[in-house]
């Protein structure tokens, strides 16, 4: 309990997560502080007492009026602080001194690459906000979403923005981490650097589409209800897999469906269903290093954890990404052995919620814990610290945020994954070198487009 206290004055919110209190929507004069003391996602409007976490202004829906920026057609994101210098550097020499703000994996990571891993500060920003519409739903399902089925069901809410912006408990946490405000449509030929620990990298290809039913605009703040998201991912690299299409189907209540999957193997020219997707299977070409539930740091069924918010707490995570998700980057230049360059990314204070996930007694995972970083202003997970069965902490991850006007809503970029045993990692979702950046919200995919006859069609 003291720890818990230490990271979050809030007491009586971290009272309900520890002790197990139900789920339950909150009364109308709780759920009148968003958009007033809460910002329209429930995080702090007010900044810290050091003045190192700013009052959160949500002054831009769109990028400021001096940057010219089109959106739907890839663009790369413009980089609005492209002129500041960092505020001071973390490295292994100096770490003591910023302990209580990092995870045990970034203190890992300092700790194993002491002359090539450094952290370049920068000040913090809370200047992009949510739409109107957004906040409305938010604020709706504060008021009438409660979670049900063991943790599976968001019941009574709507679709749009997190369930539960004012939350009570671990797997309302979790549900927002998953339900959070993102792309409608999202199409991406991006490049993953799997970094093995002699420096040797092997690298693979796909094009990506996803079609996000609960974040189109024209459903935001209808009930939340049947299929939540479609995914068709093409390998085009490395070319022993060439031609391999995998498409999933998600469930916006995993009590009242589950998650199915296919597969176009170019070989036989079929499409078979998968008797399982996700949890711990691996993704491929990543060496067993990223899991299918590990994309964006944890996806699909709660089921297999215990999930408990440990609190809020001030830490250096990745933030205003623009620089690492900018056009230009050679991958020469960015991916290197042990860690990525690290002069091309950017970590800002920010208060997280502490979200924790233990096995539960006769479950199999790979990981017997996972600690999952989430960012207050926009309930997404943006690290995670990953442990074996033993409890011995094992992998370290973090995702590369930027806020893109196309969606009017934060963009997972570039993310890393980090084996803290072997030494290898991970650079998932890159593109820097391609065309174009990620397509958002062009609108083009409809859900016909992810059926196994599309994905027959398409491989042949």
């Amino acid at each position: 309990m003291k720890r818990v206290l230490r990271w979050a004055p809030m007491a009586a919110a971290v009272w309900f997560a520890v002790c197990g209190t139900a789920a339950a929507k909150v009364p109308a004069a709780e759920a009148d502080r968003l958009g007033k003391d809460l910002t329209c996602m429930g995080g702090e409007k007010a900044g810290n007492k050091d003045g190192t976490i700013p009052e959160f202004s949500g002054k831009w829906l769109d990028f400021p009026p001096n940057i010219k920026y089109t959106p739907h057609v890839g663009e790369f994101p413009p980089d609005p602080y492209a002129d500041e210098k960092p505020l001071f550097t973390i490295s292994q020499d100096n770490v003591a001194k910023y302990a209580d703000k990092l995870s045990e994996g970034q203190k890992a990571l300092l700790a194993k690459y002491p002359k090539t891993f450094h952290m370049n500060v920068y000040p913090t920003h809370r200047d992009f906000r949510y739409t109107d519409a957004v906040c409305a739903a938010a604020k709706k399902n504060a008021l009438n979403a409660e979670m049900v089925d063991d943790g599976k069901t968001p019941k009574d809410a709507v679709m749009g923005a997190p369930a539960f912006p004012i939350t009570k408990s671990g797997v309302e946490a979790l549900s927002n981490n998953m339900l959070s405000a993102r792309a409608y449509t999202e199409d991406t030929l991006r490049d993953t650097a799997d970094v093995l620990s002699s420096g040797v990298i092997v690298w693979g290809r796909q094009r990506n589409t996803n079609l996000s039913l609960v974040n189109d605009p024209k459903n935001v703040g209808k009930p939340l209800e049947g299929i939540m998201a479609y995914t068709m991912n093409s390998t085009l690299l490395p070319e022993r897999d060439k031609g391999t299409i995998n498409l999933a189907i998600e469930p916006s209540s995993y009590a009242k469906g589950s998650r199915l999957a296919w597969m176009y193997d170019p070989g036989t020219r079929r499409v078979r269903q998968l008797p399982e997707f996700g949890f711990d299977q691996p993704i491929g070409g990543t060496g067993g290093k990223l899991t299918i539930d590990s994309d964006r740091l944890f996806n699909g069924s709660p089921e297999r954890y215990t999930w408990t918010l440990l609190g809020k707490r001030e830490m250096y995570i990745p933030a205003n990404t623009y620089k690492i998700n900018g056009k230009g980057i050679k991958y020469a230049d960015l991916i290197k052995p042990g860690v990525p360059n690290p002069d091309y990314l950017r970590w800002e204070l920010h208060r997280v919620w502490v979200l924790e996930g233990k096995l539960k007694e006769g479950y199999r995972h790979v990981y017997g814990k996972r600690v999952l970083f989430l960012d207050e202003d926009t309930w997404m997970s943006v690290m995670s610290d990953f442990y074996d069965s033993r409890g011995k902490l094992w992998q370290y991850a973090f995702i590369n945020y930027y806020y893109a006007p196309d969606i009017h809503a934060w963009q997972a970029g570039t993310s890393f994954y980090f084996d803290l045993n072997s030494g290898g990692y991970v650079g998932y979702n890159l593109f820097q070198e391609r065309d174009r950046a990620p397509v958002l919200n062009k609108g083009d995919l409809k859900p016909e487009m992810f059926t196994p006859e599309a994905a027959r069609a398409m491989g042949q």
